[in-house]
């Protein structure tokens, strides 16, 4: 987890990021909450080390590291290499000698040597290798410019011995030991590459080095050219555009593209860079074509195909005419027929290393006819769209820039020193830029050109603007416009859904999505999306998940409100909300089979075939699909939020009400909370009493879950008063049964005992409605008033009529509750078969609510077994689970166990510790039992070194456990009496 969130600083990494890397080939059920419970991990580390930095914080559904590029020497590398490489540029060689030399000795080992990797590290792990080895071999190029050939030689002697496929460094050998007078060992090398790469690939040396072989057995009389001779400038006709003076970012792909430009072989290299509009394509072509141009001396060819311009591509035919006039052939030299054109263009390019940019193609088609089949030639290909159909055209599909390069190149624009003096409104600049080149750059120009404006002046404008895209022009160009040559030449119905989807409020979505907001069918659907994702207007950053980058989305919803009528947008929204509570619905339901649909008044869907799509929900295949609503969770919250802000309101209580009994066994509690706040607000609306008693008895349960035990009342007292009002009697049981279970929480005991008792009589002439709930409810008050017996029976009952319902939830609370009981009963081993059954079961049917109760009770019977080792495992586990679903009671319970543990261990001072935890957490939420077992546990170490402290933490205690009517009581007054001096009341 760290490692992901280092290598890939200051940029959001992905919750789905982090699981694919975590578990690469088969995440467990309990990967999302797991990951989470790793970034709260690291997060508390850092913040212990560090409180004021906040280095891992988390935004949406991912996780960021806040550091400096100097901070990490991953960066630190990458940045001295890149700086190095631009002094070597500059012709300041010496300099960048010693920039490298310090670099190369940031190396201590292997990167992240002995961590499991997935796909990202690996990657990132051998892209760094790759750099390492390019770095050392740079170096001792450097030193043969120096005129220091024995620094060279030292450097890949080893260098070529420990990687024997590098012919870039067999060659740098050689050189060396030409230029140092030893021909002999030059030989020696070549001989040496040979045998390695016959034995290994079966293949001879390359040109260069078979070059410099002959060199090396001209007579000594003869100079050894150590560097390509270059052409005379008038023998290389260049039609390159000037390059970009201040080229940021793309590190790695700059590398890979002028390693494929420099290494070429028996066929043409031809590379094609596709991406969105605005992403920079043809300037990372025209910046790599000028790199290679020494290699590639004869000639330097750039046509504009205008694939995505506002006049039609340029035919093949017209292309060649162009092309074989820059090699300089004369126009009565060019035949008519377009097949004789394309002969004479590769016999052309046959005696010429030449490289040929081709921008903005429009299609395979296109481009065809110009590829080369000389070996000796480059081919850059830029597109909007992906050239799937092209042979021998390895793609690059161009990212976004990453936060640091995307804060590089706004100094680039603005100035390092205005950058330097705001960086995070530098930052703010770059992500309201949506990491887009031609935005930052805009960005950049308008600041520029505004010396009384700050950088945050320029942030608050895009932040509060409610067209960014106005915002980013400069003279006649603007990013509007360039999206705009992508849209345009699409078909009416591709387009008309690009609209649509500017109405999305979530981030990813499926294509399901698409065809509700759209009314087409899921296949339509699907090849409209496939459409768009080929001409860049939509992203697939997972297969089957889309997302529109943040200003083409901006761009899609501005065209939304230009073209399509408000009922028509509308009616769009409302088909995108009723597929998405219909499918929530259908994954949810299982779990309350009786409730839900009742409690929602759910109809008919306006899409059934969407949901009966191949891949769609389906509640058939198992209780609850995890999986998809695991994905969608996301999308449900901002669907809520969408639906409450626009006026949706029937929907949005609706869809906060349906994924509630998921929330709440996941504990995602935060989500009900918010959820049901914007439900509540949306059923006051409709003054609908049974939705507004809905939503305040839900948020009451994620009010309890927090430790928020009063505010829970509050709203559940309202939900009881709206149901009797509305004659809705069992949902008045459930909401009074729900009171009675954060009385007990707030240690009123025998009043939650008092009134689940009624309500059972009340259940059962209703029929046994809320009977599952009332049972375990009852039993938890009696087993902390010490009515264990009682209490068993409660808890067998309730798993008798769960096993009678087939309720498998409620038959893993039930067994871990008469576990908890047998543990007080003084029956550890009994009391271990059936919470290891819950625990079970619990993780068989995933669910996570209940998982740390059940182990920190199984803890508490391996304490009574003396197995104090495993006991203090145990409760250290349930915390961690306690921790990831956010229960409070659980928290406080277990730390309490913990501290008896502890001290039962020997470990008075970790004892205290952790009691004086649980204490201070106790007096937050407001439970008075676990406060009175903290300060009998805190009381029992302080009486030896100071018995008038533990005598008053006696005292509270004793108060509390007498208030509350449990057996706590008299332990702590026998312990209190032993402190009293003789004949004292």
């Amino acid at each position: 987890m760290l490692a992901m969130l280092v290598v890939q600083s200051g940029r959001v990494v992905g919750l789905d990021e982090l699981i694919d890397e975590l578990w690469p080939a088969d995440p467990p059920a309990s990967a999302v909450p797991n990951a989470r419970t790793y970034a709260a991990n690291l997060r508390r580390l850092f913040d212990a080390a560090e409180p004021t930095r906040g280095l891992v914080g988390r935004q949406g559904d991912g996780y960021l590291l806040r550091a400096d590029r100097s901070d990490i020497d991953l960066h630190a590398f990458l940045d001295d290499c890149q700086s190095a490489r631009d002094l070597w540029g500059g012709g300041e060689p010496a300099k960048a000698a010693t920039l490298l030399t310090g670099a190369l000795a940031r190396w201590r080992g292997p990167m992240l040597a002995g961590v499991s990797q997935g796909p990202v590290l690996a990657a990132r792990s051998a892209a760094l290798e790759e750099e390492r080895l390019a770095a050392t071999e740079d170096l001792a190029d450097i030193h043969l410019e120096l005129g220091q050939p024995a620094e060279a030689a030292r450097l890949m002697r080893d260098h070529a011995h420990m990687h024997p496929l590098r012919e870039r460094a067999y060659g740098l050998l050689m050189r060396a030991r030409v230029a140092a007078g030893d021909v002999a060992g030059a030989l020696s090398a070549y001989a040496a590459a040979r045998r390695a790469l016959g034995e290994e690939l079966g293949i001879e040396p390359g040109p260069e080095l078979r070059r410099l072989h002959r060199a090396a057995l001209k007579p000594a009389a003869e100079p050894v050219p150590v560097a390509p001779t270059a052409r005379p400038a008038a023998s290389m006709p260049s039609w390159l555009p000037r390059r970009v003076a201040d080229f940021t970012g793309r590190a790695d792909l700059v590398a890979r593209l002028l390693r494929a430009g420099r290494e070429a072989g028996a066929d043409p290299v031809i590379k094609v860079i596709d991406g969105m509009a605005g992403s920079g394509k043809t300037t990372l072509a025209v910046h790599v074509a000028h790199q290679l141009a020494e290699h590639y001396p004869d000639a330097q060819l750039f046509i504009d195909l205008q694939g995505h311009g506002e006049s039609s591509p340029v035919e093949p035919a017209a292309a060649l005419v162009t092309l074989l006039r820059q090699l300089g052939v004369p126009a009565e030299r060019i035949p008519a027929d377009v097949y004789d054109r394309v002969a004479l263009w590769r016999n052309e390019l046959a005696s010429r290393r030449a490289i040929v940019v081709l921008d903005n193609a429009a299609s395979t088609d296109q481009i065809t006819p110009l590829l080369p089949t000389a070996p000796a030639a480059v081919v850059l290909v830029t597109s909007r769209r992906r050239l799937a159909a092209m042979e021998g055209g390895h793609p690059e599909s161009l990212p976004l820039l990453s936060p640091a390069e995307a804060i590089d190149l706004l100094a680039s624009a603005v100035g390092p020193e205005r950058v330097r003096a705001e960086p995070e409104a530098a930052g703010r600049v770059a992500a309201r830029c949506g990491y887009l080149p031609l935005a930052i750059r805009l960005a950049g120009a308008r600041l520029a050109h505004r010396p009384g404006w700050r950088l945050a002046d320029l942030a608050d404008r895009l932040g509060h603007q409610a067209s960014v895209l106005a915002e980013l022009t400069a003279e006649n160009r603007s990013i509007a416009s360039a999206f705009g040559l992508s849209y345009t030449p699409l078909r009416e119905p591709t387009k008309r859904m690009f609209r649509l989807l500017g109405l999305w409020p979530g981030e990813h979505f499926p294509v399901e999505a698409a065809a509700a907001l759209s009314g087409l069918s899921a296949p339509e659907a699907a090849l409209v999306i496939d459409e768009l994702v080929d001409r860049h207007l939509v992203e697939e950053p997972d297969a089957g998940r889309f997302r529109l980058h943040d200003l083409m989305r901006e761009y899609a919803q501005a065209l939304a409100l230009a073209v399509h009528a408000p009922a028509e947008r509308e009616a769009a929204v409302r088909g995108l909300l009723d597929y998405y509570l219909h499918a929530v619905a259908a994954v949810t339901e299982p779990l309350e089979p009786a409730a839900l649909r009742r409690h929602i008044a759910l109809g008919q869907p306006m899409r059934p075939d969407l949901l009966e799509a191949p891949g769609a929900v389906d509640s058939a295949h198992g209780p609850i699909d995890s999986d998809w609503l695991e994905r969608e969770n996301a999308n449900v919250r901002a669907l809520v939020r969408h639906a409450e802000q626009a006026g949706h309101d029937g929907y949005a209580w609706r869809l906060a009400r349906a994924p509630w009994r998921f929330h709440y066994l996941r504990g995602y509690i935060d989500d009900i909370v918010e959820l049901h706040e914007c439900g509540l607000r949306a059923a006051e609306r409709l003054a609908d009493d049974t939705a507004i008693a809905s939503m305040h008895n839900y948020l009451a349960s994620g009010y309890q879950r927090v430790g928020r035990s009063q505010e829970a009342v509050l709203h559940l007292e309202v939900a009881i008063r709206l149901r009797e009002r509305t004659g809705d009697l069992s949902g008045a049981i459930q909401s009074r049964a729900n009171a009675a279970s954060v009385y007990w929480v707030l240690g009123r005991f025998e009043e939650a005992v008092s009134i689940n008792l009624k309500l059972l009589a009340e259940s059962w002439r209703l029929g046994g409605v809320s009977t599952l709930l009332l049972l375990p409810n009852l039993g938890i008050p009696l087993m902390h008033l010490g009515r264990l017996d009682e209490a068993l029976r409660a808890h067998r009952w309730h798993l008798f009529m769960a096993r009678q319902s087939g309720d498998h939830y409620h038959m893993a609370q039930a067994l871990g509750h008469i576990g908890a009981v047998r543990v007080r009963m003084g029956d550890p081993l009994g009391a271990i078969r059936v919470i290891k059954a819950s625990v079970a079961l619990k993780k068989r049917i995933a669910i996570r609510l209940g998982v740390a109760e059940s182990l920190n009770d199984l803890a508490c019977a391996h304490q009574r077994l003396g197995h104090l080792a495993e006991a203090e495992r145990l409760h250290r586990l349930a915390l961690a689970e306690s921790a990831a679903v956010g229960h409070r009671t659980i928290d406080v319970s277990t730390l309490n166990d913990l501290g008896v543990t502890l001290a039962l261990a020997g470990r008075s001072g970790a004892a205290v510790e952790t009691h004086e935890q649980a204490l201070t957490l106790a007096t937050r939420i407001a439970n008075p039992y676990e406060q009175g077992r903290a300060l009998a546990g805190i009381a029992a170490h302080r009486v030896v070194d100071d018995p008038v402290e533990a005598r008053r933490h006696w005292e509270r205690a004793l108060v509390l456990f007498r208030q509350l009517n449990v057996p706590e009581r008299h332990e702590v007054a026998r312990r209190l009496a032993d402190l009293l001096p003789a004949g004292s009341a």
